[in-house]
């Protein structure tokens, strides 16, 4: 881990790859030959030549199941200033979205990306909404330049398993 990757894990998260069920990812409208696994998984989303990108058009549906419960705090999307993405919606919760459904449901939150934001700086999400996240749907909108393909270099996830946040808490039922 590099001493730049590292700063830009917000104070007290984790990034949560270790926490991807890679078994049911499913990324839809990407190009068969730059596929989701170059921006998410650990290595390839470090080298700059790789990229997912969008196939048919700009849109991409990335479907991304833990394989324990989450907090979800915040996200960094890193692209191309022209081609990376712009407008994101991210869902908790929600299985079997497609393109024809995905306006049908209230986003659990949305960001709308910034050239810095583009270049790794992170994007602290409406915390409260994802508190209990089995499942993370990210639907890429659209991206900067209103172009055919949208263009993604790097996606990284922060925030903690719930099972680590409050063992402290919990009693033992059995003195009664």
């Amino acid at each position: 881990m590099s001493a730049e990757s590292s700063s830009q894990i917000p104070k007290g998260q984790v990034d949560l790859l270790d926490f991807i069920d890679w078994s049911g990812v499913q990324c839809l409208n990407q190009s068969s030959t730059h596929s989701l696994p170059n921006a998410l998984k650990q290595g390839y989303r470090e080298d700059a030549g790789l990229n997912l990108e969008s196939d048919a058009d700009e849109q991409l549906l990335i479907y991304i199941p833990f394989n324990q419960v989450i907090k979800l705090h915040s996200f960094a999307i890193k692209g191309p200033e022209e081609e990376g993405p712009k407008t994101v919606k991210f869902f908790s919760n929600k299985e079997h979205m497609c393109f024809s459904n995905v306006n049908d449901f209230p986003p659990s939150d949305t960001a709308e990306l910034t050239e810095e934001n583009l270049k790794g700086k992170p994007v602290v999400l409406k915390y409260v909404k994802f508190q209990n996240v089995r499942s993370l749907t990210i639907f890429i909108e659209d991206n900067q330049s209103d172009s055919e393909v949208t263009k993604v270099q790097k996606i990284a996830l922060y925030g903690s398993t719930v099972e680590t946040t409050d063992m402290k808490g919990l009693k033992k039922i059995e003195d009664h």
